[in-house]
C-alpha cells in the first residue's frame, strides 16, 4: 500500500539497536547499508521503513497525531513488539490489547521510539 515511511532520528547509532530489535519482532531486517539512514523491510522491492538523520541537518522532531502502524501476523507478535520496544529504551503509549472501538478484532500496541516517534503494531485477525 505504500512505498516507504521515513522517520527522523537525532542519533542513528542509538536508534540502530532499538529498530533492529523492534522490527525483528515483525519479521523485518535491515536491507542494505546507507549513509545516514537505516532501511527495514521484507525485501528490497517491498515497502520499507527508513530511519534517517534529516537531510537538511536540522534536528529531527515528531508530529503530534501521526504514527506508523505495522501489520503483525498475530496478537503474540504485537505483544513481542511492545516488549522489545520497552526493553530497548522505548516508552509505552498504549499496552497491547483489543481496541474494539476501531473494530471487534483490532489488537494493537503503541510505543514511542528513542526520538519520540510513535509506532504501532496491529493485528486485525480474530484467530490469533
Amino acid at each position: 500500500m505504500f512505498s516507504h515511511v521515513t522517520l527522523g532520528t537525532n542519533d542513528l547509532a542509538r536508534a540502530t539497536p532499538f529498530y533492529d530489535a523492534v522490527m525483528a519482532t515483525l519479521g523485518y531486517r535491515q536491507l542494505f547499508p546507507m549513509q545516514g539512514a537505516l532501511a527495514y523491510g521484507p525485501d528490497v522491492a517491498g515497502p520499507k521503513l527508513f530511519v534517517v538523520t534529516p537531510f537538511d541537518q536540522a534536528p529531527a522532531s515528531v508530529g503530534n497525531g501521526t504514527h506508523c502502524a505495522f501489520i503483525a501476523r498475530d496478537r503474540a507478535t504485537v505483544d513481542h513488539f511492545h516488549t522489545a520496544a520497552l526493553a530497548n529504551g522505548g516508552s509505552d503509549e498504549g499496552a497491547p490489547g483489543l481496541r474494539p472501538h476501531y473494530h471487534p478484532n483490532y489488537y494493537g500496541a503503541y510505543v514511542r521510539d528513542l526520538d519520540g516517534n510513535k509506532l504501532q503494531a496491529v493485528c486485525h485477525s480474530a484467530n490469533s
